[in-house]
């Protein structure tokens, strides 16, 4: 099904064509919803806007911040998100995306201490606050390239992401699963050892921890049953914790709550339902991580990006024609936003996938923030694309259209490719394809 591209002169154009689709956004006129200040357990965001974790394949070989990794999170900075939800940084050598994938290690945990200085003294003189920093732990799982090449490490076959099954000793095993959890615990030391305000144990867009949750199909303690899928995040979190000193560090999770897939390769959809997202199992979870580990917000997301791009960012121009209008993608992330936010209210929900309405982005935000959907809203693309939206949002009350993200995912095929990723439109100096 061939979709126009953005054409929507007004707002009101926007909630005409949402209300034909039956789709789920709420369009506030003014985005003063975002500029208050958010507790965060014993912390306090300056604003409900968060920079998303935008990865940019440019990091060392060692896996310390590089030249475009200074850059960006300098000019994140500036720009004054009440969070900073930094980029995956792996736990693991071989859980590295790329080769130029951040991962933090005894050698240069001090080069990240002095990038993380830098972005709240340069905050706190744009801005007059510093933001919340959160670093993502991963452990990229199926899409592991340590070495610039596909060395995956998968829960199980899946069918729908393999054109061929993938040879049988790509499978971890519990023992090696084992591994990779006693991993989060180094890792953790090291983030607050950095000064990150909490750590991520990033269980999203079907990377290892968010694969295993779809594990209806493998065998022993890691897979089946629902306590045994979400076995593996949970121990993560318990290694995690046992290193953390004090309480002023939390720990969190960037989780998918739908990836987009029937039953039995997806999680958040129910046997015979098809497609259809069926959140008990990820509301029963989110609950449960929030008694145990006392998580001070979650960050919501869905789909993958390698496959059903379309769930997880809505997009005009990409390598396939989704079946869907791109603000229905959108609507349905809205609609899984707000029932998480609804379904645990004294937990503050991160939203996702507010970058498709260019300029009224931030109409789309607030008017979640607004009506109670959500405690904070995440840009990732825009803020690859135009970081000062946030300036003009509080000035101007909208996003400025000539320097918004226009969906063409080049900052996406950039990153599959392995090379330094930022937007090709707005920042051209920096990244081309």
């Amino acid at each position: 099904m061939k979709h126009e591209a953005f054409h929507y002169p007004a707002l009101e154009d926007v909630k005409a064509e949402s209300k034909k689709l039956n789709a789920f956004l709420l369009l506030a006129e003014r985005a003063s919803a975002l500029f208050q200040a958010l507790p965060l357990g014993s912390k306090e965001a300056a604003n409900r806007i968060a920079f998303q974790p935008m990865e940019g394949t440019d990091g060392t070989e060692e896996g310390a911040p590089g030249e475009l990794t200074v850059r960006r999170y300098h000019r994140f900075a500036k720009a004054g998100p009440g969070l900073i939800w930094f980029e995956a940084v792996a736990t693991l050598p071989q859980a590295r995306a790329s080769a130029h994938q951040l991962w933090l290690t005894e050698r240069n945990v001090d080069q990240y201490k002095k990038l993380l200085d830098d972005i709240r003294e340069l905050s706190l003189k744009e801005n007059g606050y510093a933001p919340l920093i959160v670093m993502q732990a991963t452990n990229s799982g199926r899409y592991s390239k340590p070495h610039g090449y596909p060395e995956p490490l998968i829960a199980y076959h899946c069918p729908p992401l393999e054109d061929a099954p993938l040879s049988e000793d790509r499978i971890v095993t519990d023992e090696e699963l084992k591994r990779f959890e006693e991993a989060y615990a180094h890792t953790a030391a090291l983030c607050q050892q950095a000064g990150f305000d909490g750590m991520d144990v990033k269980c999203c867009h079907r990377y290892l921890a968010c694969e295993l949750l779809s594990a209806y199909t493998r065998p022993g303690p890691y897979g089946g049953s629902y306590e045994n899928r979400t076995r593996f995040l949970k121990n993560c979190y318990r290694a995690a914790q046992s290193e953390v000193k004090g309480s002023s560090f939390f720990l969190s999770s960037r989780l998918n709550v739908y990836d987009g897939f029937a039953y039995p390769y997806g999680f958040g959809v129910k046997e015979g339902g098809g497609l259809q997202p069926d959140l008990r199992e990820p509301i029963q979870l989110i609950k449960e991580l929030k008694q145990a580990f006392d998580i001070p917000l979650i960050n919501v997301t869905m789909g993958n990006p390698y496959k059903n791009p379309h769930v997880n960012r809505p997009y005009d121009h990409g390598n396939y024609v989704p079946d869907e209008h791109p603000l229905e993608g959108v609507g349905r992330m809205m609609w899984g936003v707000s029932q998480i936010q609804h379904a645990v209210p004294d937990l503050p929900v991160l939203g996702s996938a507010f970058s498709y309405l260019r300029q009224y982005a931030g109409n789309l935000a607030a008017g979640m923030v607004e009506g109670g959907h959500c405690a904070m809203a995440g840009f990732g693309r825009l803020a690859f694309a135009d970081p000062n939206f946030i300036h003009e949002l509080r000035e101007n009350g909208t996003v400025n259209a000539k320097n918004a993200c226009v969906t063409c995912g080049g900052c996406a095929v950039l990153l599959r490719q392995g090379i330094p990723a930022g937007c090709v439109v707005r920042d051209r100096e920096e990244y081309k394809l």
